[in-house]
């Protein structure tokens, strides 16, 4: 283990002990490689920041039972982003399904009506991968996480190593 994951595993058990300064030197170390694959994920930059927070407050939420990888957690936090994601784009689906069948008289059009195409296509990808495997195409693909690392993340044992 290198100093740095030794760090941050430190700062991991202060954390999860309530210490608040700890939670917040991990959102510093965390949160720009966080809200770079939440931006990849989704429509605009305001849902990624929505995405970006609620995957820290799960971390929080849920910090008796977040498993490190290698002493860190970014890996359970990228997975928490790409299931956050997932989930919010099915909610804007259904809502924007719900207004097009809405009587209305004048169409809505916003700053954000026009996805970027590459990132409308990677998320309409991910939404037909179940979630363990898209969590898995994220961390090692876009991620460059080892194939091991990932699949320890998501809790896979069974990943066999091809040669």
């Amino acid at each position: 283990m290198t100093n740095l994951e030794k760090g941050e595993l430190e700062l991991w058990d202060r954390a999860r002990q309530n210490e608040g300064d700890a939670f917040g030197q991990l959102f510093d170390l965390h949160r720009d490689r966080v809200f770079s694959r939440a931006l990849g994920l989704m429509a605009n930059w305001h849902d990624a920041e929505n995405v970006t927070a609620a995957a820290f407050f799960e971390l929080r939420r849920k910090r008796r039972s977040v498993r490190t990888v290698r002493g860190s957690v970014l890996p359970w936090l990228l997975v928490t982003t790409v299931n956050l994601a997932r989930n919010g784009r099915r909610s804007t689906a259904r809502y924007e399904r719900f207004l097009r069948t809405a009587p209305r008289a004048d169409p809505i059009d916003g700053p954000d009506s026009e996805p970027i195409e590459t990132r409308q296509r990677l998320a309409d990808s991910l939404a037909r991968l179940t979630p363990v495997d898209a969590a898995l195409f994220v961390l090692t693909a876009l991620e460059d996480l080892p194939v091991a690392q990932a699949a320890e993340a998501v809790g896979s044992r069974g990943v066999r190593r091809i040669t």
